[in-house]
């Protein structure tokens, strides 16, 4: 039988309530700067034993440096070339600081990594073997997702080719397109239904979620995250999740 495991982006109310009304959370703090591990032991001791959390990339990872989000890095210290940096390079610098991100995360004891790459990012033959390369590298088997967008898209063979290649889970928006390939876990980010990739003012009807569950619980993988990110997500988050349990 599938777990379905339904909770937000961010937290969107008070942690202790966040706590009482979902079983997850992925952090977003996590992207914008590495975090300290003062920070993520402390949030793992204040939630309730089997809360689990997932935790977005550092985006040294999946951005270049000359990404407008770098305006918001403080604690985040890069050596060596910064041109390294970033775009699933299988470079030194990029998998020391995975190593880092690693550590710093340590005490939260996260259930899912999620790597969000640009629009930008063009995936073609060439770039597949590189990320192919720094995911086989990076190892976690189970626990890390990708989430290409935009003009990763443009060559779905040399997509697909990253995939099949390692044990990445393909991250997608479910009501946008369909994971390339079937893994033991699913993950579903939701941001919103409309033109583009994205719609955050969205707010899904019932209708809405109503087919969302049939898609959900179609699902052959043994464990399923169920993530929203838009501006109504504790409200979508938690109808969907009352719609699910009323599903039994």
């Amino acid at each position: 039988m599938v777990s379905i495991l339904v909770g937000t982006c961010g937290f969107p109310t008070a942690r202790s309530r966040y706590y009482e009304l979902f079983p997850v959370v992925e952090l977003q703090e996590t992207f914008y700067d590495l975090p300290t591990e003062d920070r993520m032991r402390h949030l793992r001791e204040e939630a309730p034993s089997g809360f689990a959390f997932t935790v977005k990339v550092f985006q040294g990872l999946t951005h270049g440096t000359n990404s407008p989000t770098w305006r918001r890095v403080r604690r985040a210290r890069l050596t060596g070339n910064t041109t390294n940096y970033g775009l699933l390079k299988p470079t030194r610098e990029n998998l020391e600081l995975w190593g880092e991100f690693l550590r710093l995360t340590k005490p939260l004891n996260p259930a899912f990594y999620i790597f969000q790459t640009p629009p930008s990012m063009v995936i073609n033959s060439d770039s597949a073997k590189d990320v192919v390369e720094f995911f086989r590298s990076i190892g976690e088997p189970g626990r890390v997702g990708w989430e290409p967008r935009g003009a990763s898209y443009s060559d779905p063979n040399s997509l697909m080719r990253v995939f099949n290649s390692t044990d990445v889970i393909h991250v997608v928006d479910p009501f946008r397109r369909s994971p390339m390939v079937t893994r033991e876990v699913a993950y579903f980010r939701l941001h919103g239904i409309g033109e583009g990739e994205v719609n955050y003012r969205y707010r899904y009807s019932d209708s809405d979620l109503d087919s969302l569950g049939r898609l959900i619980l179609g699902q052959v993988s043994r464990v399923v995250y169920v993530m929203f990110n838009n501006v109504h997500m504790l409200d979508d988050a938690l109808r969907f999740k009352r719609l699910i349990e009323a599903k039994g």
